[in-house]
């Protein structure tokens, strides 16, 4: 096999699976985990708090969430980010397909 299909099955069996048996906050969408696992595969503007005033923002594809954690694959850099969800104050979600101009959107604060 090819190294990039090697890497995706990787990717792939990484992900979160929730079942009967996962805790509430994995699988009820009024928990903030279980509403963004319902974003998976979307562009992304996540914007967390640092500190008492200081707020950073990431864009991305959001690829995964877990109970405390969301990972997000840069379009910049193509690299993954583990992120705290606690720290999340925001997130903008693109509601259709991923392209270069949504991404420009996203990072110059504009709507989608």
């Amino acid at each position: 096999m090819e190294e990039n299909q090697l890497q995706d099955q990787r990717q792939m069996s990484n992900h979160v699976v929730t079942n009967a048996n996962s805790p509430e906050i994995m699988t009820n969408n009024i928990y903030t985990p279980a509403f963004l696992r319902q974003q998976i595969g979307k562009l992304v503007r996540v914007e967390f708090l640092i500190g008492t005033n200081n707020l950073v923002d990431r864009i991305g594809i959001l690829e995964d969430v877990g109970a405390s954690y969301i990972l997000l694959r840069s379009l910049e850099s193509n690299t993954t980010i583990y992120a705290d969800i606690y720290s999340i104050k925001f997130v903008t979600i693109s509601n259709s397909m991923a392209n270069s101009n949504q991404y420009y959107n996203l990072y110059n604060n504009s709507m989608f």
